[in-house]
């Protein structure tokens, strides 16, 4: 294949004109950073979607039961039908209520969350979030008129309590009286503290056995829903699995994902994605800007060279790609040092995490990194069409000498 043979000659050939080599070599360059950079970023916003989704799921559940109509009266039953489903690995159900709690720091309006601690801890990551305290403390009760209740880390900083401190619980949904609305008021031991590790959660987030909530809210034996858990193989496949547990429970149930409940921040952080591999693919097309301007100028230079392996019978086709391979080499080069040192410098950000990020801005303390073997794929892909589409024109110009011009 002589084509290829001259290809490398003139790549490795001295150039009377210094300065194409020099193009490039910053061609090289140019593709190397544009796929190095395309490979950092979309592993961060890869990393920040995996981050928040698993702080998100170690607060909430995959999936959410509830009844149309608001409460559910014997969700010890519906319970017990949702585990039948193979599916899920955990169900337990819960109580909302907005609340405000205060100290003698002062005050704050929290989200109060009632929980089974029996059945809590397969279906929450409440328990590995813990840093004093534990979640079967909610039902070890000294004091039957002091119920325990367990705070976000920010929640108790702001009102100063401890492991053990006291704190007033008011509900603003208390009986009516001519005098007006009298809030109910219980006093609460704090038994733990959590940290999730994002703020909105810490700073607003208390939890109390769902016995408690009830005796507090005055509502009976009720549940606000079932939280349930499903095979982690199976998280992308939660509206599925939604599905089946609907129909297993019959009509009369609203069935919710975590996909579903969040699909606003997941698609925007999507687009964000995309619109960053749009703006970095530009340092590439510079780079392949760079290309037509050394293939051009080598065919300048080669004119005679062209005209006189035409005279000596090759054929447009092979001119062409002769120019064509040259491309080729450039663009494949810069790719794979791209790549490379893409995957190299993705390593010793994701091993070493010297990157450390504000914890009251964003979800985590570190910058996070995911490297997707199918983001790594798109971008070397994409890398090598573009350099190679850059290539078209320079060999297509170089096929068009005439011999008889050029030489005579």
């Amino acid at each position: 294949m002589y084509e290829w043979f001259i290809s490398r000659r003139y790549l490795r050939a001295k150039h009377k004109q210094g300065f194409i080599s020099l193009i490039s070599f910053l061609s090289v360059v140019g593709i190397t950073v544009g796929v190095i950079a395309l490979i950092v970023v979309l592993s961060v916003y890869s990393g920040f979607t995996e981050g928040l989704r698993n702080q998100i799921l170690g607060i909430n559940s995959h999936i959410i039961v509830q009844q149309f109509g608001g409460a559910i009266p014997r969700y010890h039953e519906v319970r017990e039908q949702i585990l039948t489903v193979k599916e899920v690995t955990g169900a337990t159900p819960y109580l909302y209520a907005q609340t405000l709690v205060s100290s003698s720091a002062g005050g704050n309006g929290v989200q109060l969350r009632g929980i089974d601690p029996a059945t809590a801890e397969n279906v929450l990551g409440l328990s590995k979030q813990m840093i004093s305290g534990s979640i079967h403390d909610l039902d070890q009760v000294e004091d039957t008129r002091v119920p325990s209740i367990i705070l976000g880390k920010v929640l108790a900083s702001e009102l100063r309590v401890t492991t053990g401190s006291r704190i007033r619980l008011i509900s603003p949904s208390g009986p009516l009286t001519p005098m007006g609305v009298i809030p109910k008021v219980k006093t609460c031991r704090v038994s733990g503290i959590f940290e999730t590790g994002m703020y909105e959660y810490d700073a607003t987030l208390a939890y109390m056995a769902i016995k408690d909530v009830q005796k507090f809210l005055g509502e009976g034996d009720i549940a606000h829903g079932i939280e349930v858990t499903i095979k982690y193989d199976l998280l992308n496949k939660a509206d599925v699995v939604g599905r089946v547990i609907g129909e297993h429970l019959g009509p009369g149930f609203v069935i919710k994902d975590w996909m579903s409940m969040n699909q606003n921040l997941f698609a925007a952080f999507k687009l964000e994605k995309i619109g960053m591999f749009i703006c970095l693919t530009l340092i590439i097309l510079v780079a392949a800007l760079n290309i037509i301007s050394a293939l051009i100028m080598v065919v300048m230079e080669k004119g005679r060279d062209i005209a006189i392996l035409k005279s000596m019978g090759a054929t447009s086709g092979s001119i062409m790609k002769i120019f064509f391979l040259q491309g080729l080499v450039i663009g494949i080069s810069g790719t794979i040092f791209g790549v490379l040192g893409g995957l190299g410098l993705c390593e010793i950000l994701s091993r070493y995490k010297f990157i450390e990020l504000p914890s009251n801005v964003y979800p985590m303390t570190t910058l996070p990194i995911k490297v997707l073997p199918l983001d790594v794929t798109i971008v070397a892909v994409s890398s090598i069409i573009i350099t190679l589409t850059a290539t078209l024109y320079p060999s297509w110009k170089a096929s068009k000498v005439k011999p008889a011009e050029v030489l005579s």
